[in-house]
């Protein structure tokens, strides 16, 4: 019998299913001339996840976005191991509205550890599938087939095979996911724990790919907006009903201006070419309200201004013995740590393109989050969901909320206004002003060691003045009230994984002071400053080495392991922290610090990301208080790894990234608005100030794999600090480490010991 003559006699007789039509890839150019009529694709359907062709291409459809982590080559690697196809077979789709279920924003190094596992179920129940349709095809039971390479073989007939695509044909699956399907071991993996190539590479580094802002369609008008000049201000600003007059005279005398659109706050001008638009919006003439009710956010100032921003307490943790505990210390540390608001700092302002019609939007954008996106735009424009269309494209790079979703919503207001398609960008100043900011952030200890030179109480109160920052059009737009969505984000990893006797762990959720929402290590890395610089300082007190008196208090064996290991990778000596110090006369003095932590996300019970620990090799210069990483050494840990050399370049950029905000980054602030608007007032770590980088990868293949997309980075703050304290004997509290903290910290110890010397004589 021919393998023809068996895909039709027997398939005929097998009545299965495999597929849903409507989810095989299509062009943009096709869903673009097609009214939207889906709604939102189920989250428990086998079809919402795995799509094939004819030709037997898997085609895997995920809700979360590559924001250049190398996502899209992992869940490909997933996909492919587990359904058995070559690599260069899946194809991966990845937050478009139309073709992808809603699985959320792409936060919390979520994608491998949530929203991969539905994906990798999908594509085992449709092997399982397919092996059953050919088994009846073959008259042969399931356990004597084997699917290997898009074909299912006879295992004693390994000439004889039928292909996905055979098995596919005509066939139609709509079922539910089983979530219980057998799903392939380690030892099964073809794909899995390989250093696969990432499949977006090559086309950037070539210039083939098309990033949104490089995105032109035909008869595309320019669009720019004026913003209000609170600029980057939240709730307390006169956002939404601030606009008193526009002079639409001041921008007469100017070519090519197709429209000027003015809705309450909101201002845009569409012109044929973009310069002509950018030469409208620095022209035209406005009238705001005055408003200067910022508090003082200066490095002198943001502390007290935390201090005073109005908090709710939430009890996260609250042992019985706290306050005896406290009234009885031995040595008692309390301390503040003081945390600045960070720009995203996207190297290319965010830019989106829109085609809206009478009753359907095409947008093209760089979000994060594509299915809030689409909400949001549907309720600007007064529309459904499933009117409106998310073309998820590459853009610059955010690792939280930039302006994507703001000049989204701008470009469907001005092509709705003109009945074209619309391309925005923001300039620079835009970017750097209105992106919602990494959140300032008030951490306050207090705690000590007992008699015996143990830890005898903690208490954390962390307060992180964030919230949703909602897509900034609908606020300007009048669609939405401007007030205050205050978030409880503020928890994440709040409480330390070390157990200590009498803990008390409090989130002060507040409102926020300036337009602020999620960064990379979501108040986890403020929170973690706290917790390991204070374990730091207790260990100089108590005379021990800093790790072995953390292990002490640390029962997870994966992070005694990942510590040991790195230990070993940096060679570090035990003892005490800064236990011999330089003379006063040596400019250049050294230090080594440590710091441990594991990303917690608060919005999942038993969510924790990857385990990281830090050793920083550090040169300081105590004359001009300059700082110089000489080199990193992480150990990682995130389960079972997809794929090696995507997880290390993750580690690398949360090094070089929280290092840059470590070091040197700072938003300011005047009374009414973001005054860091330029490259030049907000600098970032330069290439010739990049620190040696030594990553060790711990593999665990038998365990589930976790999110590495932000945990590197949350050991960062504190292993700089500590390294500072081995190199100088000075505590930094407040991040930036700039020459100037240091020499003011300096100056302070000097003094303190001035005073002591003084009360000796």
């Amino acid at each position: 019998m021919s393998r023809l003559e068996i895909t039709r006699r027997r398939l005929l007789q097998a009545g299965g299913v495999v597929m849903v039509s409507s989810l095989l890839p299509v062009s943009l150019n096709t869903l673009a001339a097609e009214p939207a009529t889906l709604g939102n694709l189920p989250l428990d359907r086998v079809d919402s996840f795995i799509g094939l062709t004819a030709d037997g291409r898997v085609t895997a459809f995920n809700g979360h976005v590559d924001l250049g982590t190398g996502i899209r080559t992992a869940l490909a690697q997933i996909v492919a191991d587990e359904i058995c196809v070559p690599f260069d077979q899946v194809t991966v789709i990845l937050g478009d509205t139309q073709r992808t279920p809603d699985q959320g924003p792409t936060i919390a190094s979520a994608t491998i550890q949530v929203t991969s596992i539905p994906l990798r179920q999908a594509a085992a129940q449709v092997r399982q599938l397919l092996l059953g349709l050919a088994a009846r095809a073959f008259a042969l039971p399931v356990d004597r087939l084997r699917a290997e390479n898009g074909r299912v073989f006879a295992a004693d007939k390994p000439h004889v095979s039928l292909s996905y695509g055979d098995l596919a044909s005509g066939q139609n699956l709509q079922v539910a996911l089983d979530k219980t399907v057998m799903l392939k071991s380690v030892t099964e993996s073809r794909y899995v724990g390989k250093a696969v190539p990432r499949v977006d590479i090559p086309a950037k580094v070539t210039g083939q790919l098309t990033y949104v802002h490089d995105l032109r369609l035909p008869g595309m008008l320019h669009g720019r907006v004026v913003r209000p000049p609170y600029t980057g201000a939240d709730s307390s600003a006169p956002l939404g009903s601030g606009l008193l007059s526009v002079d639409r005279a001041s921008i007469a005398h100017l070519p090519g201006i197709v429209k000027l659109v003015v809705i309450n706050d909101f201002i845009g001008i569409v012109a044929e070419r973009e310069e002509q638009a950018i030469a409208a919006m620095r022209q035209l003439k406005t009238v705001w309200r005055p408003w200067s009710g910022l508090p003082d956010l200066s490095a002198d100032g943001l502390h007290a201004a935390l201090v005073a921003n109005p908090k709710t307490d939430r009890v996260l943790r609250d042992d019985a013995g706290v306050d005896a505990a406290l009234g009885s210390l031995h040595t008692e540390v309390n301390a503040d740590y003081v945390w600045p608001y960070h720009q995203h700092a996207s190297i290319g302002p965010s830019c989106a393109v829109a085609d809206v019609s009478s009753d359907h939007a095409e947008i093209w954008s760089g979000t994060q989050n594509p299915h809030d996106l689409r909400k949001d735009i549907a309720h600007l424009l007064d529309w459904q969901p499933e009117q409106v269309h998310i073309n998820r494209m590459e853009a610059s790079g955010c690792y939280g909320r930039n302006c994507a979703d703001d000049v989204s919503a701008d470009a469907a207001l001005l092509s709705q206004a003109t009945g074209k398609p619309v391309r925005v960008q923001l300039m620079r100043e835009q970017e750097s002003g209105w992106e919602p900011k990494g959140t300032g952030q008030l951490i306050r200890v207090r705690g000590g060691l007992d008699q015996h030179r143990q830890v005898a109480a903690y208490e954390l109160k962390t307060s992180y003045p964030s919230n949703n920052a909602v897509t900034l059009s609908l606020v300007l737009a009048g669609k939405v009230a401007n007030r205050a969505d205050v978030q409880q984000m503020g928890d994440r990893t709040a409480i330390p994984q070390y157990e200590y006797p009498n803990m008390r762990v409090i989130c002060q959720d507040a409102a926020p002071i300036v337009r602020a929402s999620w960064m990379r290590g979501v108040s986890a890395l403020p929170n973690v400053f706290a917790h390991e610089s204070w374990i730091d300082e207790l260990a100089w007190h108590a005379g021990q080495d800093p790790i072995v008196f953390r292990l002490q208090y640390l029962k997870d064996p994966r992070a005694v392991a990942l510590i040991n290991a790195l230990k070993k990778q940096a060679n570090w000596q035990q003892g005490p922290s800064h236990r011999n110090p330089a003379p006063d006369t040596q400019a250049w003095v050294t230090g080594r610090g440590f710091a441990y932590a594991r990303y917690f996300h608060s919005k999942f019970p038993g969510f924790g990301a990857a385990w990281a620990a830090w050793v920083c090799d550090l040169s300081v210069n105590r004359h001009s208080g300059q700082i110089k990483l000489d080199k990193i050494f992480v150990a990682h840990d995130c389960g079972r790894i997809i794929n090696p050399a995507g997880v290390r370049h993750q580690v690398h950029g949360n090094i070089l990234q929280s290092a840059s905000r470590v070091l040197k980054e700072f938003v300011t602030f005047d009374a009414s608005a973001v005054t860091s608007l330029d490259w030049g007032g907000y600098p970032i770590l330069r290439f010739d100030e990049l620190p040696q980088v030594d990553v060790q990868l711990l593999d665990y293949p038998d365990e589930p794999p976790m999110g590495a997309g932000e945990s590197a980075s949350v050991p960062s703050a504190a292993a700089i600090a500590n390294a500072l304290f081995d190199a100088l004997g000075v505590r930094l509290r407040e991040v930036p480490f700039t020459p100037e903290q240091v020499l003011k910290a300096l100056k302070q110890q000097a003094s303190a010991n001035a005073a002591t010397r003084d009360k000796s004589l």
